[in-house]
């Protein structure tokens, strides 16, 4: 009786099947190479972001030195300030007031943000569709250092943003979402400094304002 080898016969990749192991091999080669540029255009958008951050808290400084040491948003506006602007859909009035001190409107977009997707090219079109930043309204000076001024848009409790104020504190606990940095954000403080912080840093923050809550005014998007 015959016995047939064909079946004992060890098979060899076909063509086609070559070509798919070599695709499968190329589209992970191409994932892990472009990983580190990925990561480093994030850190550079990110430090961009800093740098604009620095440039508001510095704008700030001299705009209060030249008011007694108030910041915008404890001064009236017939005295020059944003007071009566605190809330609502006027936020970029904050910005729009220091317009001499920060010499372009581009250093309120940060370029990480996909949600504001271009800066102004003058005050006179300013609105909040061109800032990526938050306010922090209860800042009326640099007294309190540990006091956050303003911080990327991307934060939030949990909780709704009512007449454009985002309230955070101990018992809301805030965080950041995907948006702009990844769950990670840069906050500036009340002495014109700026911290690349995470979730948890934003927190403690927080909790070294004054009575642990501050009033955070968003650039919402009005109609």
């Amino acid at each position: 009786m015959r016995i047939s080898l064909s079946m004992n016969r060890e098979q060899g990749l076909t063509l086609v099947e070559l070509f798919v192991v070599m695709a499968i091999i190329a589209c992970f080669a191409i994932f892990f190479i472009s990983q580190p540029d990925r990561n480093m255009k994030a850190r550079a958008l990110r430090i961009q972001c800093v740098n604009n951050q620095k440039q508001v808290g510095l704008a700030t400084r001299v705009w209060a030195g030249d008011h007694g040491d108030k910041y915008p948003a404890s001064i009236s506006a017939t005295n020059g300030g944003s007071l009566e602007f605190v809330g609502g859909t006027d936020e970029w009035r904050y910005f729009l007031v220091m317009s001499n001190e920060l010499s372009t409107p581009r250093v309120l977009l940060c370029p990480a943000d996909d949600s504001h997707l271009y800066a102004a090219t003058n005050f006179t079109f300013l609105r909040n569709s061109n800032i990526s930043f938050f306010l922090g309204v209860d800042v009326a000076d640099g007294s309190n250092p540990q006091m956050i001024l303003g911080g990327d848009c991307n934060v939030t409790n949990g909780t709704q943003i009512k007449n454009g104020i985002l309230r955070v504190s101990t018992n809301n606990p805030a965080g950041w979402t995907s948006e702009t940095h990844n769950k990670v954000g840069n906050i500036l403080l009340a002495d014109g400094s700026v911290q690349q912080v995470s979730g948890t840093g934003l927190r403690t923050a927080i909790e070294n304002a004054t009575n642990g809550t501050s009033r955070l005014q968003m650039p919402v998007l009005g109609p």
